[in-house]
């Protein structure tokens, strides 16, 4: 964790505005104090990282003034809004850790577990993935939590940095291709059924 609510907030501001300096939209996310997160709205009772306005869509943007602006007022979280030039795919670290060497694009890592893969825009899930609840794609409508963004247990880390692969994201149906193989060679062996029928 951060030493000190200002270092904090500027080692946050730094990071989101290297993002929007890319072209990310990124959003102001709560704030954790202690083990809950504090956003702008009165009465919310969220206990995971989430937007700190309920009008986070229209807030979301990669203008650098803005974002230096934002994260002046608070040591907020920083989100990616997904759906606007970048989606992410969510895995287990199972997963994660097995496509790591091919993905060929940016992945964090958060203190839970879970991986994030960045990736370009795409609305289409494999449909051997649909029921998986250890893949989730976040495209329009949502977002992921970005690195260094302090949670519960730690904080966000960068596996690949986006600078280690120049910012390109790789292509969203080779990388859903490349989990499917994952999940199936992770899956566990079938048992075969035991008859208990005994012979007469």
């Amino acid at each position: 964790m951060f030493p000190s609510r200002p270092l904090r907030r500027a080692v946050l501001r730094r990071a989101a505005t290297r993002y929007a300096e890319h072209g990310w939209d990124v959003v102001p996310g709560a704030c954790l104090a202690g083990d809950r997160f504090v956003c702008d709205e009165a009465g919310c009772h969220a206990v995971t990282c989430h937007p700190a306005s309920a009008s986070w869509e229209a807030a979301a943007g990669h203008d650098t003034a803005t974002v230096r602006a934002a994260w002046r007022r608070r040591p907020y979280g920083v989100l990616l809004a997904s759906g606007r030039g970048v989606d992410a795919l969510e895995v287990t670290a199972g997963l994660g850790r097995f496509a790591l060497g091919q993905a060929q694009g940016p992945v964090a890592v958060a203190p839970s577990g879970r991986w994030v893969f960045l990736v370009r825009p795409s609305r289409r899930r494999h449909r051997e993935l649909l029921d998986r609840s250890d893949v989730v794609l976040h495209s329009a409508n949502s977002w992921v939590v970005l690195p260094p963004t302090p949670l519960p247990g730690g904080r966000m880390r960068w596996e690949v940095d986006p600078d280690e692969v120049g910012w390109r994201l790789p292509d969203p149906d080779d990388l859903q291709a490349l989990l499917l193989t994952a999940a199936r060679a992770l899956a566990p062996p079938l048992v075969p059924r035991t008859s208990f029928v005994q012979a007469a």
